[in-house]
């Protein structure tokens, strides 16, 4: 396994950006996901706070619901990327999409990616929607 490579002042400066704002989007939940690549590759784990969320998501011409319906729209039309699509749902949800925006944009998809795409985001909503349902009480 190759070291981390050691982060410069301005990926530093990234890192806690993009970190503040997964934390914004997903509360803790997206640091399971960081934390589940310490061991095996570091240095794309702090790639995955850098750009997405240090970079893309801090710009201020969407605001973050506007956001995560484009990124559900896209996880679902790319029909492979299931458990990104779970976390980006949660997500969605958390910064103010409601269950049937979540599910009209999933649905919206079949149109471009096809039905098994979209039967497949709605399954995967499905199980967001449980998991929510069975904490909640």
């Amino acid at each position: 396994m190759n070291p981390a490579l050691p982060a410069s002042p301005l990926s530093t400066n990234r890192y806690e950006r993009g970190l503040e704002k997964l934390r914004e989007i997903d509360g803790h939940a997206g640091e399971a996901v960081i934390a589940s690549l310490a061991d095996i590759a570091p240095d794309f784990a702090r790639y995955l706070i850098e750009f997405p969320f240090g970079d893309i998501y801090s710009r201020p011409g969407l605001d973050l619901k506007s956001r995560e319906v484009a990124v559900v729209a896209a996880l679902t039309a790319l029909g492979n990327a299931a458990p990104q699509l779970k976390v980006h749902i949660g997500a969605a949800l958390n910064v103010g999409c409601t269950r049937d925006e979540v599910i009209e944009v999933i649905m919206q998809m079949a149109v471009y990616a096809g039905f098994p795409a979209a039967l497949n985001g709605l399954l995967a909503a499905r199980e967001v929607f449980a998991v929510l349902d069975s904490d909640s009480g």
